[in-house]
């Protein structure tokens, strides 16, 4: 099925894999290498510690034009610009919880998203993770359960897990073309909502900017979940200036 294989091909080639600060150059390596085994090649690093390094080239085996086309970034925002579904890996307990799921779960949300545009799965430090911060910016969380006697996993091997479960699903289940009236919103687009939002709710003095609690927190997880268009988001913060404007207006006496 020509048509089918294509269409594979155009959601892995819309699969990037993102490293957070990786301090070991071999695990970069071994995640290039991880990367091509299962028909993936986008690799993105924020803030490597060591970078281009021998290690790396050497780990990496027959997979240096991955490393060769590999995209180096200063910030997190940088590496999945254009994305409009992020995943984070974590395997921490949240205050809010936060959706998450199973990297085979996960895998087939990957590659439906992957047929609508760029996709991102971000893996972080090899001695802590991701941070909350940077977790709030994913849609959702990707889990990989281990033994708890010993739940370490290197970064490189859960690269390969997670590159494992896609290329599986890929080869499995039926490709679900997307059909949306408009594009997906991207990461960016959607961090300029929050923050126009934000803004808002301070001026509105619904939040407090010095201790807005959770609202913010629990805003961005509703918008998150609600995987909204480009269009939608242009709409929210149309509205969101009309009601700051009309609400100016009522402070300095102008409005109605």
């Amino acid at each position: 099925m020509p048509g089918r294989e294509m269409r594979l091909v155009v959601s892995l080639s819309n699969i990037r894999i993102v490293l957070v600060e990786p301090s070991h150059p071999g695990n970069i390596g071994g995640a290039a290498r991880a990367l091509k085994t299962m028909g993936l090649k986008r690799l993105y690093l924020v803030r490597p510690d060591r970078y281009p390094d021998p290690q790396a080239q050497w780990r990496a085996a027959g997979a240096q034009d991955v490393l060769e086309a590999t995209i180096v970034c200063e910030k997190l925002s940088e590496a999945i610009a254009g994305c409009h579904w992020v995943v984070g890996t974590s395997t921490r307990q949240r205050r809010i919880p936060w959706p998450a799921a199973d990297a085979e779960s996960v895998a087939a949300q990957v590659l439906s998203a992957a047929q609508a545009g760029e996709v991102a799965i971000v893996f972080g430090r090899e001695n802590n993770g991701l941070s909350n911060e940077e977790l709030q910016r994913c849609h959702m969380h990707l889990q990989i359960p281990a033994y708890t006697g010993y739940s370490s996993l290197n970064l490189a091997m859960a690269v390969q897990v997670v590159s494992y479960e896609i290329f599986k699903q890929a080869q499995a289940t039926p490709v679900v073309e997307a059909r949306w009236d408009r594009p997906p919103a991207t990461s960016a687009e959607l961090e300029g909502l929050l923050a126009h939002f934000e803004r808002v709710l301070v001026r509105g003095e619904f939040i407090d900017a010095g201790n807005p609690g959770q609202t913010l927190t629990r805003l961005r997880r509703m918008l998150t979940r609600m995987e909204a268009d480009e269009t939608e988001v242009q709409m929210l913060r149309g509205i969101l200036s009309h009601l700051d404007r009309r609400s100016a207006g009522s402070r300095d006496g102008t409005g109605e």
